[in-house]
């Protein structure tokens, strides 16, 4: 074989591998568009989570009655756990995770947090109640239509605590 043929071959070797490489390096959009609502579960629930252990931590210190109190600390202690693991999934896949609360989360927070006594619990207890009602249609969906099995399982695991919180939520004291 001669030398110049062998350069064409290796050269056509090369430009062969970098289109391979390339096609790999940038999944189709397909295959983006099919990840996107896993990823959109991924946001709004570790928003949400963020959410939920902010306003238990103002239900563990300011709750005028010791049920508020409680369920502060386990809205702290269940929603830090399950957004560990959601973080720990999301990591995997290289999916992004919220670092703070939706800027409507925060401001019903910043509002909730300067009432006190029963003013106090009515307006945790009323704010439970809705982001819980919010987050489990967020889960169940992600359970029944999610694309990603892990996420899928993840959302299907963690709904029966966010049920329990819910009805917990209802059961708090308000006036």
């Amino acid at each position: 074989m001669s030398q110049s043929r062998s350069r064409v071959l290796i050269l056509a070797a090369a430009v062969s591998m970098s289109f391979g490489a390339a096609a790999f390096a940038h999944p189709p959009a397909d295959m983006a568009a099919s990840t996107a609502p896993d990823a959109a579960f991924v946001k709004k629930a570790s928003a949400a989570g963020l959410a939920e252990v902010t306003l238990g931590k103002l239900g563990a210190e300011k709750g005028a009655s010791s049920d508020v109190k409680t369920f502060g600390q386990t809205m702290v202690d269940d929603h830090t756990k399950a957004g560990d693991e959601l973080k720990t999934i999301a990591a995997a896949k290289s999916i992004p995770v919220s670092t703070a609360p939706m800027p409507a989360d925060a401001t019903a927070a910043a509002s909730i947090g300067k009432k006190d006594g029963a003013a106090f619990d009515t307006a945790f207890k009323t704010k439970m109640v809705a982001d819980h009602e919010k987050v489990i249609k967020l889960f169940t969906t992600e359970s029944s239509t999610g694309k990603d099995p892990e996420l899928k399982a993840f959302a299907t695991k963690t709904l029966p605590t966010l049920q329990h919180h819910l009805e917990m939520a209802k059961q708090l004291p308000s006036k």
